[in-house]
């Protein structure tokens, strides 16, 4: 038996499977590649083709598309990232003090007292730092991704790159080479200032004290870690499952949710087959006129959101099925 977790950010999708140790036992990466929809119903056809739906216990969902996946799927809880991030830090090791999560297009700074969330903190403006800046640049120095970080290490001295603004930092990327600079120079330099960004604006007021989990796809950098070891002056730790932390996250808060409620809303696997939209429409029902999200799967409403005060997203209400003994 298992709990699912999905996590609908901007740039990637994910869903993992948990078992009742909170060991992985599946997880997929997807690009969401603007369409959640698709790329939820991606993930279960290929579910389908190992599982049972009476195999999943419990449904979750984080990330930025959390309300839309939890329509879809029939979620039993539905949290943000950083709740989700937490919760799979303080599974893995219950001194966690610090999470640094960087994603696809954001950033996060998660503070831990006592194993409970006392302060956090998300990129606003800029991008730089993420995962999608790093990949622009990774190709367009035409080297691999994967091996990004280790070009970092290589280099013995690190060149001053403006890290504040993600367009100054590729100029000025630009402007090292043009001089004379080795490309692992540069990528030392990028990866030195895109700390110095995150610690002087995300981290900001909050102090980092260890254990620190470094978490998100950008933890896969080497010389990403490399660079916040420097700065901090103590080891970080990447978990095992680094990149799919929040959707662990989503499926140990669903499990608890299903074992308080004795039900799961969780839907099963055949919405890898049905035909799903979203259409909107403006409510007139007071002066805030809340552009609500209809879904849809094969012509019949399964779930509204993006409503203020819930008189639509409270109307839908799914079947629950209930828990093999």
């Amino acid at each position: 038996m298992y709990y699912l977790g999905v996590d609908v950010g901007s740039v990637s999708t994910d869903l993992v499977l948990v078992d009742d140790n909170m060991e992985v036992a599946e997880k997929i990466y997807l690009r969401t590649k603007g369409n959640p929809i698709k790329a939820i119903q991606e993930g279960f056809k290929i579910l389908k083709t190992k599982y049972k739906a009476t195999e999943i216990l419990a449904a979750g969902t984080t990330g930025s598309g959390r309300t839309i996946a939890s329509s879809i799927i029939g979620a039993d809880a539905v949290k943000n990232e950083i709740t989700a991030h937490a919760t799979a830090a303080l599974e893995i090791d219950e001194d966690v003090k610090t999470i640094i999560e960087i994603g696809g297009q954001d950033s996060k700074i998660i503070i831990l007292n006592s194993g409970i969330v006392s302060d956090f903190a998300m990129n606003t403006v800029c991008a730089a730092g993420t995962g999608s800046f790093l990949d622009r640049q990774a190709e367009r120095l035409d080297i691999p991704i994967e091996e990004f970080g280790d070009y970092a290490l290589k280099a013995n001295t690190s060149v001053r790159i403006a890290g504040r603004c993600a367009v100054f930092a590729e100029s000025d990327m630009i402007h090292k080479q043009q001089l004379g600079y080795n490309q692992s120079e540069i990528i030392r330099g990028l990866c030195d200032a895109l700390v110095r960004n995150y610690l002087n604006n995300i981290a900001k007021g909050k102090t980092i004290v260890p254990k620190v989990l470094f978490q998100g796809g950008v933890a896969a950098n080497k010389g990403m870690k490399a660079a916040f070891e420097n700065a901090l002056g103590f080891e970080i730790f990447v978990p095992e499952h680094y990149d799919m932390m929040g959707a662990i996250g989503a499926a140990i808060i669903a499990r608890a949710a299903v074992k308080k409620a004795r039900h799961t809303n969780f839907r099963g696997f055949d919405i890898a087959d049905s035909n799903i939209v979203s259409r909107s429409f403006e409510c007139e029902g007071c002066a805030n006129k809340c552009e609500v999200v209809k879904i849809f799967e094969n012509n019949k409403v399964i779930g509204y959101f993006a409503d203020r005060c819930g008189k639509w997203s409270s109307r839908v209400v799914q079947s629950p099925k209930d828990l093999l003994a």
